[in-house]
């Protein structure tokens, strides 16, 4: 589930991403009273096997549901919960219609697992310098900026949006690849440093548990990059990719 919103007295509306019928938006009649029969399980970040009746009107409604995967640890984690929240908005984002995407429900499905999976290491990691605590926290901003900054890089590849970065996207030369234009659609000219280009290319060719590695610097220009392919040819504009939690 992508994210809910309160209607009426007792009911939620759900912004759900399916791998069969894409983004769709159901009631769940209801479901806020003490003794609802879905409990607590239609909440964001839950996958669910979930049953939809469809009658006359706009919203689908929900009939049944049982959970595959509730997501705790990430549920105890502010970090890992702001970051699912930034996944599940730019799936909304990007992939908006009812066209299925059966590759976005399965990367969305796998980073928001690989979240609860961060969350939990989290919890027990301290580090070893002089300030562990400060060191994990920093530590795992970093991964989690560059985590994310993968899922959008892949998100973008499945939207046909992908950046060049083989050659020069507006004359196709080879060499010298270190900059990026979100119009032309890849890599053109000097403008960034060449551990942004690397981390890009290795974020699409690698697995979404196997992120690349690189520096706070880099990872900006990451972004910049991804937000001004998104800009040119969506025209949409999401979050930062990550959020500054203490």
């Amino acid at each position: 589930m992508l994210r809910s919103m309160r209607y009426g007295e007792a009911d939620r509306i759900l912004h759900l991403y399916t791998p069969s019928r894409g983004r769709v938006s159901a009631i769940a009649k209801g479901v806020r009273r003490a003794r609802s029969r879905f409990g607590g399980r239609l909440e964001p970040f839950f996958r669910l096997q979930i049953e939809l009746h469809e009658g006359r009107g706009e919203l689908l409604t929900v009939t049944g549901a049982q959970t595959i995967d509730g997501h705790a640890r990430l549920r105890t984690d502010a970090r890992a919960l702001d970051a699912a929240s930034r996944a599940c908005d730019a799936v909304g984002r990007l992939f908006e219609t009812s066209e299925p995407h059966p590759g976005v429900f399965n990367l969305l499905c796998r980073q928001l697992a690989l979240l609860d999976e961060r969350a939990s290491e989290a919890a027990r990691s301290t580090g070893g310098s002089l300030d562990p605590a400060r060191a994990a926290q920093d530590r795992a901003a970093q991964s989690g900026r560059a985590g994310a900054l993968a899922f959008r890089l892949k998100l973008l590849l499945a939207a046909g949006l992908a950046p060049q970065l083989g050659a020069c996207a507006s004359c196709g030369e080879r060499e010298h690849l270190v900059g990026f234009s979100g119009a032309a659609g890849g890599v053109v000219c000097p403008a960034c440093e060449e551990e942004a280009h690397s981390f890009m290319a290795q974020a699409l060719s690698r697995a979404l548990s196997d992120v690349p590695e690189a520096a706070a610097h880099a990872l900006g220009q990451v972004e910049r990059a991804i937000a001004a392919t998104l800009e040119h040819h969506a025209h949409v504009r999401l979050m930062p990719a990550a959020g500054s939690l203490s």
